[in-house]
């Protein structure tokens, strides 16, 4: 008999494994030097960050689909066209977030098919082209 399959959701720890995550990420963004240009693009406070970026990642990864149940369809790239992201903004990031996810006590293999995962959607979600002068 096949063993039955986890969702990443249940891979990552559930709830707490995820909030772990979200909580370290943000907690880079305030912090790290290697995060001025993307933290600059976020509110002063972070708790409301976190929080969407929480309940988000819990329906992407397969656990209760929070944010769309408060707010509707994610449409991440309408909501952050607001914001000027560009190569250095989502660079930085994936910093944070990959940062964060190395420092996480994940299967390797999970890591690594996150990264992937958000390296996509960090991709996404650039509406700037940088320009070097």
């Amino acid at each position: 008999m096949d063993e039955p399959q986890h969702s990443l959701y249940e891979l990552i720890g559930g709830e707490t494994g995820l909030k772990a995550l979200v909580d370290r990420f943000y907690d880079l963004m305030d912090s790290a030097p290697e995060a001025v240009r993307v933290r600059a693009i976020h509110p002063q406070g972070l708790n409301q960050s976190r929080e969407k970026l929480f309940m988000f990642l819990s329906g992407w990864s397969g656990g209760p689909a929070l944010y769309v149940e408060r707010f509707g369809h994610p449409r991440l790239r309408q909501r952050h066209m607001p914001f000027p992201i560009g190569k250095t903004e989502r660079d930085e990031w994936l910093w944070c977030m990959n940062k964060a996810l190395d420092e996480s006590p994940f299967d390797a293999q999970v890591i690594e098919y996150i990264k992937g995962r958000f390296v996509e959607i960090a991709n996404s979600m650039q509406n700037r082209v940088d320009i070097d002068l």
